[in-house]
């Protein structure tokens, strides 16, 4: 990997830095790019020397198998607890940017915003809509607009609900693939994979999945109606999935979608015990593991990484994705961004493979640091526990 500055994230954002604004090029027919065009929606940025992803991946079996690239993209935080953003023209040039280079897994969720995110998808991936697949989700309780902190509602009703506005809003006949996002203890879940398949054989979704739950919850669910992907947290800081979710996940021949891939920034190496998360659009403020103490002592695996990329020519933020991509081929890794140079970095992802030997050496490695601070404050740790 040909990368100036390969053991942090500075040689790319300078890259990034002397991109002016342009172009978006028109859209990918198979492995190959097309002539640059400028398409009436079309609004953004010039394109690095952006590789194209041409592997592809399997989520799910039988009937409902969902084949996307190997790396696909979380949309969550152009516009919701990532903080500042580029304005809405700039986040368009870049998911659509994406989706030239070969992206067809794009993530997003009724709540982020709320409903904003999903707007923002719909309306910058419409020109690429037979290419690409967008997922959303449903299960947060959100009223006037507005999202009610902590409240739960998966009732058919509101699933249905839902569907409908996430279809117009998203700008799509059919949802690739519906999550509910949070396990509500008030539904049963047959209850609520009942309703999705319903919604499946209405011809308004394609797909069910689950979000932070645990083995026996996949179990009922998916005797109900086979589940495409399941998608929980998973990386280097964090990996509990493995306990009892990925066995049951290869048991079942269920895809696994992990959130937050680089903890949320942190693995990247750009954050440090000086970060200020104050834009009060920013949801690491709250977070135990993002407090100045925290940062301060998990730094040590942002250092682990860099040590392990340096004669390999990858940064922390590719070796941590390359790391999931390697433990199983089922896997595929939804890492978000608003910047390009970040864009081009996680994208030759594609051109790096891990050995089982450096799969284990890299865990051995980052297994001699004890990890700092909880993922969540209490309240939300028991929505993702109440499985």
């Amino acid at each position: 990997m040909n990368h100036s500055d390969p053991s942090s994230r500075r040689g790319f954002l300078k890259a990034g830095a002397a991109v002016g604004a342009a172009l978006c090029a028109s859209p990918v027919a198979g492995n190959a790019v097309a002539a640059p065009q400028q398409p009436e929606a079309s609004v953004g940025i010039t394109a690095m020397d952006l590789p194209v992803i041409a592997r592809t991946r399997t989520l799910g079996t039988g009937r409902y198998a969902m084949e996307v690239s190997a790396l696909g993209f979380g949309v969550m935080g152009m516009s919701y607890n990532r903080g500042p953003h580029p304005d809405r023209k700039a986040l368009i040039a870049l998911l659509r940017q994406a989706a030239e280079r070969g992206v067809t897994l794009f993530d997003t969720a009724q709540v982020y915003g709320p409903l904003v995110n999903e707007e923002l998808a719909g309306e910058a991936l419409y020109p690429y809509r037979d290419r690409v697949s967008v997922t959303t989700k449903f299960g947060h309780r959100i009223v006037g607009g507005k999202y009610l902190e902590g409240q739960l509602d998966s009732s058919p009703e509101n699933i249905r609900r839902v569907a409908d506005e996430s279809l117009r809003r998203l700008r799509v006949e059919a949802i690739d693939l519906f999550y509910q996002h949070r396990l509500d203890p008030a539904v049963p879940i047959e209850d609520v994979a009942g309703t999705v398949g319903e919604l499946i054989r209405a011809g308004k979704v394609k797909r069910f999945g689950l979000c932070e739950v645990g083995a026996q919850t996949i179990r009922r669910a998916h005797a109900v109606q086979p589940l495409t992907a399941v998608q929980s947290e998973y990386h280097l800081m964090w990996r509990e999935p493995e306990k009892e979710v990925l066995p049951v996940l290869a048991e079942l021949g269920i895809g696994f979608v992990p959130y937050s891939p680089l903890n949320r920034g942190f693995l990247g190496g750009a954050i440090n015990e000086h970060t200020r998360f104050d834009s009060g659009n920013d949801n690491r403020a709250m977070l135990p593991r993002f407090t100045p103490e925290a940062i301060r002592a998990n730094l040590a695996v942002v250092e682990a990484l860099n040590t392990f990329g340096r004669t390999r020519g990858a940064t922390s933020a590719q070796l941590a994705l390359a790391w999931l991509m390697a433990k199983q081929p089922w896997i595929v890794p939804i890492p978000g961004t608003t910047k390009l140079a970040h864009l081009d970095e996680n994208l030759r992802v594609a051109e790096l493979s891990l050995s089982q030997k450096e799969v284990r050496e890299l865990e051995s490695a980052v297994a001699k640091i004890r990890i700092v601070g909880d993922r969540y404050p209490a309240a939300q740790q028991r929505q993702v526990e109440g499985q």
